[in-house]
C-alpha cells in the first residue's frame, strides 16, 4: 500500500508554504482548526512583516492579531507566536532547534508540529499524525491505536524510517483527494485491491470519480481506471 501511494501521489509535499524552519513553525501553528490554503493566503504578508524570532518576540499584539485573524482562534495563536519568538530568542539564539525534545518544549509546538518541522525543514524523518493520517491508517487497519503517539510508533514499525516523512505527505494527500472521511472514492482508488475497508464509499468507477478532488483529478482517475 505504501508503494502504491508513492506511485499515486508523486507530487506529495508539505502544503504549507514556507522558506525556512521558522516560517514552517509559524505556518503549522496557524494551521490548527483551519485549512492550509487559508494559512497560505495569510503568511506572505506575515513573513514579510516578521522575518525573525526577534520580530515575533517584540510583536505588537493587536497588529499580529489583525494579520492572522482569517485563520481563526487568532488570539490564542498570537499568544503562541509571541511566546515562541521569546523562547527562541532566550533559549536558542533566535533559531529553531532541530531536535524533537527541544521543539516540543517550545510554546505552541506539540509532537505533530515538531515532526512536520523536522521532516520538512531539517530532513529528519518523522511521521505526522494529523486527522487524515490517523483516520486512514485506522481505516486500512495498519493499527488499532487511537492515541497519536501510539499511532506514530505503530506505523513507524511498519515502514522504513527514511520513508516516514514522505509517507506522511502521501497518506495526507490521499485523505484529502481520494479517501474522504464521509464518502471515500472507493471505486476510483488505487488502493482498492488491498484496502480492508473497500466499500465504505461508492464502488462504481463513474460515481467514485466524481468524488476525487485536488489539482490532479484526471491523473488520479486514470490511475484507478478498471
Amino acid at each position: 500500500m505504501a508503494r502504491t501511494l508513492a506511485e499515486t501521489h508523486p507530487d506529495a509535499h508539505c502544503e504549507l508554504n514556507h522558506g525556512n524552519a521558522l516560517e514552517l513553525a509559524v505556518a503549522t501553528i496557524l494551521s490548527a482548526q483551519t485549512t492550509d490554503q487559508r494559512v497560505n493566503e495569510v503568511t506572505p504578508k506575515l513573513f514579510q512583516r516578521y522575518p525573525t524570532a526577534v520580530d515575533y518576540a517584540a510583536a505588537d499584539r493587536a497588529e499580529l492579531e489583525e494579520l492572522i485573524h482569517p485563520t481563526g482562534f487568532f488570539r490564542n495563536k498570537t499568544d503562541s507566536l509571541i511566546k515562541l519568538g521569546q523562547a527562541l530568542v532566550e533559549r536558542y539564539d533566535g533559531r529553531v532547534p532541530g531536535r524533537l525534545d527541544d521543539l516540543v518544549s517550545l510554546p505552541g509546538i506539540g509532537r505533530k508540529t515538531a515532526n512536520v518541522i523536522l521532516g520538512n525543514a531539517f530532513g529528519v524523518p518523522g511521521i505526522t499524525v494529523d486527522t487524515h493520517f490517523s483516520r486512514l491508517v485506522q481505516r486500512w487497519r495498519w493499527t488499532a491505536e487511537t492515541d497519536p503517539v501510539k499511532i506514530e510508533h505503530a506505523v513507524g514499525a511498519l515502514i522504513e524510517k527514511r520513508d516516514w516523512t514522505m509517507l506522511s505527505h502521501r497518506v495526507i494527500f490521499h485523505g484529502r483527494r481520494v479517501c474522504h472521511a464521509r464518502k471515500p472514492a472507493c471505486g476510483a482508488c488505487t488502493l482498492a485491491a488491498d484496502c480492508p475497508s473497500y466499500g465504505l464509499g461508492p464502488t462504481g468507477y463513474e460515481t467514485a470519480v466524481r468524488l476525487l478532488s485536488g489539482p490532479r483529478v484526471d491523473e488520479l482517475a486514470e490511475q484507478a481506471k478498471p
